[in-house]
């Protein structure tokens, strides 16, 4: 197999682009096909790329008596007796011997057509796992099949594949089976690369991967690290590598407008300001003024952990882009976030003769008219909004600059959506763009899903501020943590009392921010307790969070809400309900709302028992870590890269079969690879994205 493999990859190395799904897959029935698209196969490539979640050893038939316990075996005798019993529950029991030994065969869910199936006398092979119970030897809802006459066993493992409801593994292995036959499997890479990096060719890695023989380790392929399993690895996060330098590229040569740094309305601000930017704020603005002037649309990340100044940073950055005449808009994900963001920046430019706008779900019919009005006519420079923003009726005159904060929490469609409007506002030239995260990412999934984004890393806190301490503290104390909210609020200081997340609900958590606020001010009697919440209007939020900062409210209780663009400097201690239910992001930065002054502050998780592994663990990191990269990488090891990339809501297509964490190794010699495949064989390394990803790299360029 190997040498046939390498004389085919030494002739062109070409592929056939993925047939349309009703020319790949022509023949199959309605219901067949709507079963093969849940599972994501809309091609007869698509099946050479499903493969196996584990695999069956069927290629050893065991005497009865020889058959080790605990673990999956195959045997074979003749059914001796079989009926259907009623204790302790129903049941079917079937007994089979071999002349070394009786095994019985338990079904708990059957049809009565297997009684009939299983008469004394016919002759069985059974799969699955022998355990020892009440009558002797057992296997519980085994895999078998009725023999006639001499059938020998298998000479592969067998390959068990992920699956849906009505579509048996027998049928997928004979689709699967017939798409490699019928499918281009020519290699995209030369032999010098993957003799470079010690691979097989393609054909042999996906025929190995489906009908693995007997001497392959089968460690090595339930933990993915064989051979094979690397190449369609390395591939994978090729065509990714690839997929994005290509946007990339045409980014390039796509048009935006120049816009010049001028400095005057920058050099206003910053000699407003309270503060000086600190080295690595100056360092990031230095590379957004930088792109903002070329002729091609900029696509930035500013990354930086909570509380590190990357609001001034993206201010400067949109002044710039009002001193050349164009239009910003500001998209958050949160209406108390946008609010935040259109109230600072009245603060800080409302001097310097900015229009601003605001556009959010709760303005009234005729405020929104006049504010369309104005956007539309180019008189407001900075519109900040939710995802009011991207809505068909907001008309942009000259968008220069889309700012995307809290980037994740936006889908990539929603983040295209922005850039369009921008695009035809300015006739097809591209508007620039920043994108902003308090979340960090981690270096292995900058280097594979940001690998089109230029990076800027704001890595410093600007300095006097006070230490965040940690605590937790099991719901049984919570007498004592009572105790310390009085105390800190009596001794002129002020906290947060989070409400519990109980489910991804608004409506529910409203209930139980007003249970929490009714319980927390009974607590607190002698204490001005405020609530906020998604529900309230704006003005009655506005109201509630100016008097916090103002310091007229002492307590605030509050949902996750809070968790982004809240900043009262004299807020020394939070206080988090059912930590154990929040992720390790949204800890970090709730965490963040406080420190924001000089004073030493405490963070109490008050969580409830039984704690699941996963939530004992989110809350060992957040209690040991501080740096928000080093939290990011661990969210990373434990949820994946969806929800930090704000992938899940868009179909961007999520690595299926790479570790970014156990395949760094292979991520790295992509990326170089990407950078020789681009420049010496372009042809082949868009064969490659094609084979791996068909036209869903498209949702890629956001």
């Amino acid at each position: 197999m190997k040498g046939e493999g390498q004389k085919r990859a030494r002739r062109v190395p070409g592929f056939a682009p993925v047939p349309a799904p009703d020319a790949s897959l022509s023949g199959l029935g309605k219901g067949t096909l709507a079963r093969l698209a849940r599972l994501g196969i809309a091609s007869k490539f698509d099946l050479v790329l499903h493969l196996p979640l584990r695999y069956d050893d069927e290629t050893r038939l065991y005497a009865l008596n020889e058959a080790p316990a605990g673990e999956p075996v195959l045997v074979e005798g003749t059914v001796v007796e079989a009926d259907i019993k009623y204790r302790p529950r129903r049941q079917l029991l079937c007994h089979i011997e071999d002349g070394s030994g009786v095994l019985t065969l338990r079904f708990f869910n059957f049809y009565p057509s297997q009684l009939k199936q299983l008469a004394a006398g016919a002759r069985v092979r059974a799969f699955g796992e022998i355990r020892h119970g009440f009558s002797g030897p057992e296997m519980v809802h085994p895999k078998y099949r009725l023999l006639h006459g001499v059938a020998p066993v298998a000479q592969a493992l067998t390959p068990v594949y992920p699956t849906t409801a009505g579509l048996r593994q027998d049928d997928l292995r004979r689709l699967i089976a017939r798409a490699l036959a019928d499918c281009d499997l020519e290699d995209t890479l030369s032999p010098a690369l993957l003799e470079q990096l010690k691979l097989p060719y393609f054909r042999e890695a996906v025929l190995l991967l489906h009908n693995p023989s007997p001497q392959v380790p089968q460690a090595a392929l339930q933990e993915r690290r064989h051979p094979a399993w690397r190449r369609v690895k390395f591939d994978e996060l090729l065509a990714q590598q690839l997929s994005m330098r290509l946007h990339y590229q045409r980014r390039k040569s796509a048009g935006a407008p120049a816009l010049r740094p001028r400095g005057r309305l920058a050099q206003a601000l910053l000699a407003r300001l309270p503060f000086k930017l600190t080295a690595a704020q100056n360092r990031a603005l230095a590379e957004i003024r930088h792109d903002l002037a070329q002729p091609y649309p900029m696509q930035r990340l500013l990354q930086g952990d909570v509380g590190s100044g990357k609001t001034v940073v993206a201010v400067l950055a949109a002044l710039q882009c009002v001193e050349n005449g164009r239009q910003v808009g500001i998209m958050a994900p949160t209406e108390i976030l946008a609010e935040q963001h259109h109230r600072k920046l009245r603060e800080w430019v409302g001097g310097l003769g900015v229009a601003t706008a605001w556009l959010s779900g709760s303005l009234t019919a005729r405020e929104k008219r006049e504010q369309l009005a104005r956007v539309a006519a180019g008189e407001t420079a900075i519109v900040v909004g939710t995802h009011a923003l991207i809505q068909e009726d907001v008309r942009f005159h000259d968008l220069g600059l889309a700012i995307i904060d809290e980037q994740h929490r936006f889908g990539v469609r929603q983040r295209l959506q922005l850039r369009m409007k921008g695009a035809r506002a300015n006739k097809g030239a591209q508007p620039h763009q920043l994108m902003m995260s308090a979340t960090p990412i981690p270096r292995t999934l900058a280097m594979s899903y940001c690998a089109d984004l230029d990076v800027s890393v704001i890595d410093e806190k600007p300095p006097g501020r006070g230490p965040v301490t940690t605590r937790l503290f099991l719901d049984t104390r919570r007498g004592e943590v009572i105790r310390r909210v009085r105390d800190a609020c009596v001794d002129g200081g002020q906290a947060y009392w989070v409400c519990p997340l109980i489910e991804d609900s608004e409506a529910l958590q409203l209930k139980t921010a007003l249970e929490t606020y009714d319980k927390v001010r009974q607590t607190f009697p002698e204490l001005k307790v405020g609530l906020a919440h998604g529900r309230l209007k704006g003005e009655d939020k506005a109201r509630v969070m100016d008097a916090f900062k103002a310091g007229a409210i002492q307590l605030l209780v509050a949902t996750t809400v809070i968790g982004v663009g809240v900043d009262a400097p004299n807020a020394t201690l939070m206080v988090i309900e059912n930590a154990e239910r929040i992720g390790l992001a949204q800890l970090h930065q709730l965490r963040g709302r406080i420190g924001r002054g000089a004073e030493e502050c405490d963070c109490i998780l008050l969580y409830q028992e039984p704690l699941t592994d996963t939530a004992r663990e989110r809350l060992k990191i957040i209690y040991e870590q501080r740096d928000g990269f080093e939290i990011a990488r661990q969210d990373l090891r434990l949820r994946g890269p969806g929800e930090l990339l704000g992938a899940r809501q868009s179909g961007e297509p999520l690595l299926r079969f790479a570790d970014l964490d156990a395949d760094l190794d292979l991520l790295e010699a992509a990326r170089a690879a990407a950078g020789a495949l681009l420049r010496e064989q372009p042809d082949a390394a868009r064969a490659h994205v094609a084979r791996w990803l068909g036209t869903r790299h498209e949702f890629l360029k956001a």
